[in-house]
């Protein structure tokens, strides 16, 4: 039998060179864990309309979704996800803690220090080099 495949979503929004992440809210799939906003992919919606939809649902900011810079696919007991981690401008609004439990502005050498699913652990060697040799992308449209 096999499992269902989603497609998910998830954006780096940086500021005063940290990064976002939020925490899943309790009584959810994975309830407490820390992760890089954004969320599932509906039907017949692009990848970017997805996480700039997630982000400002769950945190009521806009953003644009302006590079597609990895994919880790996962195998969790009872489904399988293409996780899609995207660089986002911040283009307006204050994040507010909508859909999930808090949200926090980490540097990204501080985020093994947060309990986080087993895709985003696979995007930190990632994050960590992007951080050493680009700074922060995003964050001068982010003012």
């Amino acid at each position: 039998m096999s499992k269902p495949h989603f497609h998910v979503t998830a954006g780096l929004v940086w500021k005063d060179g940290k990064l976002l992440i939020t925490r899943r809210p309790e009584g959810g799939h994975l309830a407490g864990y820390w992760e890089f906003p954004g969320g599932k992919q509906e039907p017949g919606e692009s990848l970017e309309a997805c996480l700039e939809r997630e982000i400002r649902e769950e945190l009521a900011m806009e953003v644009k979704a302006v590079k597609n810079l990895l994919q880790i696919d996962h195998d969790y007991e009872s489904k399988s996800i293409t996780l899609h981690l995207f660089l986002c401008d911040w283009l307006k609004g204050a994040p507010t803690p909508l859909g999930c439990d808090e949200l926090r502005w980490v540097r990204p050498e501080e985020l093994g220090n947060y309990p986080l699913p087993p895709p985003d652990v696979q995007v930190l060697p990632f994050i960590q080099n992007l951080a050493d040799n680009a700074g922060e992308p995003s964050e001068e449209r982010a003012k």
